[in-house]
C-alpha cells in the first residue's frame, strides 16, 4: 500500500467495537476485571489488557499501532506532549554523567530542556551542523546518544539521516531524530537508519491544532551494550527490546507523561488526512517562498528554493518537497512586526502544522530565553519571521505577504 492508502487501511487499522470506522473514546480512568487473579497478570505484563489509562487505554493503543507502523518501527509510546516525548525518549537511556550530541539548530524548547538536563550531570554537546564532519570530534567515553531534527526549526537544514545513523552505528551510539516538520509523509527515518523517532503531534500529526501530544516510536534495533548504557541494565533480558520495555513499563509510567484519550482520538482522526494536507501544505510553501524570493529586499528560506542550506538533502530524502515552513529575513525587528502586523489571512500564533497558516517572530517568543550565540547558532535573528504554511488557496497567501512587505518597504 501507498501512504495515503495504508493511512486508512493498513494493518494497525482494526475493526473497531460495533463496526465503527474509528477507534472509540475510552474516556476512562481505570478498567474492571472478573477476577482477581486476571487484574494482576496484567499489571505484571502477563497479559494484554488496561489496568489504568496512564498506563495503557484503548484508544491510545489504537493512535499508538497506527502512528508505529506508517513510521515502520516496533513500538510506539504515545506523550501527553511533544516535549514529555524529547524528554523520556532521552533519560530513558540516561544517567547522571552521560552525554548527548545535538545539533545546534534545535527548537528552542529542546534546547531548554538539554539545559536543564544539566542538573541532572546529563550534558549536552552541541554541533553547528548535523554532519559526520562536526559530530564525530565531540564523541567521546561519555557519549551514549546523537540526537537532531529532520529539518531544523527555523534554520530548515536537513539532517543526513543516513550518513549521521552510520556514524552513530560505528562508535555503537543510537540516533534519535525529531521528525516533527518531516512528518512521516515527507521521511521515515527509521529505513533510513535511525533508531527512535519522536513527534510533537501537536502539529502536523494532529492537523488542526486542538490538541496536544507527542510520540516515541522504537525501531528496537540497536543493540544495547548494557554495561555502557546503565539506565538499562535491568532490562538485558529484553535484549533489543530493553528501551521499549523500559519506557513502557518505568519512566513513562512512573512520570505519567501519558496521552489522554480525547486527545489520541484526535490525532486518529488527524493522521488519516495527513497525506492530503501535507501534499497542499508543501505546495503552498514552495509557491509562496518562490514568489517571496522575487522581492527585492528580503531573504527567503526554504528547503525547495536552490541556495537554501537544505535544498540538495531535501531532492533525495524528501522527493524534492521541502516541508511546510520558511522563513524570511526583512532587515530589522520593527519592520519583522510591521510585516506581520500587516498580514490579513496568516494568524499570529506559536505552533505550527495547522490547516491555517501561522506566523511568528521567534526571537521574541521560541527563543525569548535563549543566548544571543543560541540564537546565532539555530538561525534566529531580530528581523526573521517564520511561516507555518497551511491549505489556503496559494494565490491568496502570495498576495496577503507580497502586500504585507510591499506595506513596510520604506
Amino acid at each position: 500500500m501507498k501512504f495515503n492508502t495504508k493511512l486508512l487501511h493498513g494493518r494497525a487499522v482494526k475493526k473497531y467495537a460495533d463496526g465503527a470506522t474509528l477507534p472509540q473514546i475510552s474516556q476512562v480512568s481505570a478498567f474492571q476485571y472478573d477476577s482477581a487473579s486476571e487484574q494482576e497478570d496484567v499489571f505484571r505484563h502477563k497479559a494484554a489488557g488496561f489496568a489504568y489509562s496512564r498506563v495503557a487505554n484503548p484508544t491510545v493503543a489504537a493512535f499508538e499501532q497506527r502512528i508505529n507502523e506508517i513510521e515502520g518501527g516496533n513500538a510506539a509510546i504515545a506523550c501527553s506532549s511533544g516535549m514529555s516525548a524529547i524528554t523520556l525518549s532521552l533519560l530513558s537511556m540516561l544517567c547522571a554523567g552521560d552525554e548527548i550530541i545535538a545539533g545546534a539548530g534545535l527548537y528552542g524548547g529542546t534546547i531548554d530542556l538539554l539545559e536543564d538536563l544539566t542538573k541532572f550531570d546529563i550534558k549536552t554537546r552541541y554541533v553547528t551542523h548535523m554532519t559526520p564532519e562536526e559530530i564525530e570530534p565531540q564523541i567521546n567515553e561519555r557519549t551514549r546518544v546523537i540526537y537532531g531534527e529532520v529539518i531544523s526549526n527555523p534554520s530548515l537544514e536537513i539532517m543526513d539521516i543516513r550518513a549521521v545513523a552510520d556514524l552513530a552505528h560505528a562508535h555503537s551510539l543510537p540516533l534519535i531524530v525529531d521528525s516533527t516538520t518531516a512528518t512521516p509523509y515527507l521521511a521515515n527515518p527509521i529505513s533510513m537508519g535511525a533508531d527512535m523517532v519522536v513527534h510533537s503531534t501537536t502539529k502536523y500529526i494532529n492537523g488542526s491544532g486542538n490538541s496536544i501530544g507527542g510520540v516515541i516510536i522504537d525501531s528496537a534495533r540497536f543493540k544495547w551494550d548494557f554495561d555502557r548504557f546503565r539506565a538499562l541494565d535491568g532490562y538485558r533480558k529484553f535484549g533489543n527490546l530493553a528501551y521499549t520495555i523500559r519506557l513502557r513499563t518505568d519512566i513513562w509510567e512512573n512520570m505519567g507523561g501519558c496521552m489522554a484519550p480525547f486527545n489520541a482520538f484526535l490525532n486518529v482522526t488527524g493522521l488519516e488526512t495527513l497525506g492530503l494536507r501535507m501534499e497542499r501544505i508543501c505546495s503552498n510553501a514552495a509557491k509562496l517562498a518562490e514568489n517571496l524570493n522575487r522581492l527585492p529586499d528580503i531573504r527567503v528560506n526554504h528547503p525547495s528554493l536552490p541556495g537554501s542550506p537544505g535544498y540538495e538533502l531535501a531532492k533525495r530524502d524528501l522527493a524534492g518537497r521541502g516541508g511546510g515552513i520558511l522563513t524570511f529575513r526583512v532587515g530589522s525587528k520593527e519592520r519583522a512586526y510591521a510585516v506581520i502586523d500587516a498580514l490579513k489571512y496568516a494568524v499570529r500564533a506559536t505552533s505550527l502544522g495547522d490547516t491555517r497558516t501561522l506566523v511568528i517572530h521567534p526571537l521574541s517568543t521560541l527563543y525569548i530565553r535563549s543566548t544571543d550565540e543560541q540564537r546565532a547558532a539555530a538561525g534566529v535573528y531580530d528581523d526573521l519571521i517564520r511561516v507555518s504554511v497551511g491549505i489556503e488557496d496559494p494565490e491568496d497567501l502570495t498576495e496577503d505577504f507580497i502586500n504585507a512587505v510591499n506595506s513596510t518597504r520604506a
